[in-house]
């Protein structure tokens, strides 16, 4: 038999002939695929051994700072006292009668023994001419009761009269001198009324509105009073001290020193005066738990007015050479004050600190050294460890024309009171 000469005429003389694959093609199938798969290998592998990106570093916190130094800080009490004066008179007449003459002005600042007003005298100087009139009678009767007591005496001795009728004139004297001395009283009595007539300051002060005019009828004692007298220079306030502080201002009290007390307004910006503490009560009140304490002051300037409140403000004692840091730098946990200081890479740490005074915006603490470097603002995001930058402070807004007047009269209070601030080496 003869072999077909193609695969066309192999196909068409055998029905179901399928033509081999040529051993060539079999080979480039088999290099496709293990290129695909290893293409596939190397992208699975550098997607799972694709090192991981570092955690961005944590930002940079701007913060304000301030550092702590060594210094001095006044310790004060502070309390709302209350202007008191240290006499307070309300003028009132001892005898009845019109008032002819009225020599104050009201608001005058009188002296002691200065004339008020004066009573229409006529009525006290009669009665006063009576006593005298009397007084006088009954000094001639005793006088001649005397001359006949010493007739009597003589004639008892050589026996011419009876011991009785010497005893009867001697009786009589007797009576006669109880006699003068009654009218001397009454005498007395006359010109202390007739002295009544003419009011005068008992004390130097300050007279208040007058509750008389010349013509009016007053009463002996009256209610009312012609008038009130306050002195006025010095003046002292009464505060309230805690109980807690009592221990601690005895004690300055009981070493001598003397404390010294400032009185401010209202608003604490103007200093009213400075004197120093006169004392303090011998009880607590058990409703407040407080002692009251009274100050003095000169008042040269009646810039206090009685009865006017007041804040006090008592120096107890000077803290010298103490770590003082800005009060904006502290915070707390719970019972634990701590601050945030600035390590020499930048970083903060916080720092546990007792706090021994404060006074304004300062406080003296211990626990941290003068010189570091503490946060006082940007405490956010702040936690041990963190990575700040001083950021500089905000300028200063301008002051309109109605705020020039305040920091004028905050500047005047600060001057005053120079005493409380701080002090730094």
């Amino acid at each position: 038999m003869t072999e077909p000469q193609s695969t066309a005429q192999a196909a068409a003389h055998y029905p179901g002939f399928t033509p081999a694959t040529p051993p060539r093609q079999h080979w480039v199938a088999k290099v496709l695929i293990a290129l695909v798969v290893l293409v596939l290998l190397v992208v699975i592998v550098r997607a799972f051994s694709k090192p991981k990106a570092k955690p961005p570093a944590p930002p940079v916190i701007p913060v304000l700072l301030a550092p702590a130094r060594v210094g001095t800080l006044d310790v004060y009490l502070d309390a709302i006292g209350t202007v008191t004066p240290v006499y307070t008179d309300t003028i009132v007449s001892r005898v009845a009668g019109m008032i002819t003459e009225v020599h104050f002005k009201e608001g005058q600042i009188v002296k002691k023994n200065d004339l008020l007003a004066v009573i229409d005298a006529r009525p006290y100087v009669a009665v006063l001419e009576q006593a005298q009139g009397q007084l006088g009678r009954d000094q001639a009767t005793l006088k001649n009761a005397r001359i006949d007591l010493v007739r009597y005496q003589n004639s008892y001795k050589v026996h011419a009269i009876p011991e009785q009728q010497l005893a009867t004139q001697q009786a009589t004297v007797d009576s006669d001198e109880a006699t003068v001395k009654l009218d001397e009283g009454n005498l007395a009595a006359a010109q202390v009324n007739v002295d009544y007539t003419r009011i005068t300051s008992p004390i130097a002060g300050r007279v208040g509105l007058r509750n008389i005019d010349p013509g009016n009828v007053v009463t002996a004692n009256g209610t009312s009073g012609l008038c009130v007298i306050t002195q006025i220079q010095p003046i002292t306030v009464i505060f309230t001290i805690a109980e807690d502080e009592i221990d601690e201002v005895t004690a300055e009290m009981a070493s001598g020193r003397t404390l010294q007390a400032l009185a401010l307004d209202r608003a604490k910006i103007h200093q009213l005066d400075t004197g120093t503490l006169l004392t303090v009560d011998n009880q607590v009140n058990t409703a407040t738990g407080t002692v009251r304490g009274r100050a003095i002051f000169p008042n040269a300037t009646n810039m206090l007015f009685p009865n006017q409140f007041v804040n006090t403000r008592l120096l107890v004692k000077t803290l010298t050479d103490a770590t003082l840091v800005p009060q904006a730098a502290i915070q707390r946990n719970n019972e634990q004050a701590f601050v945030y200081v600035v390590q020499p890479d930048s970083t903060v740490k916080s720092t546990d600190i007792k706090i021994v005074a404060t006074e304004g915006e300062t406080s003296a603490v211990t626990g941290v050294g003068a010189g570091a470097q503490l946060v006082t603002d940007g405490f956010d995001k702040l936690q041990n460890g963190s990575k700040v930058v001083q950021r500089k402070p905000e300028p200063a807004q301008p002051a309109g024309p109605g705020s020039a007047k305040g920091a004028h009269g905050a500047n005047a209070a600060g001057a005053g009171a120079k005493g409380a601030a701080p002090g730094g080496s």
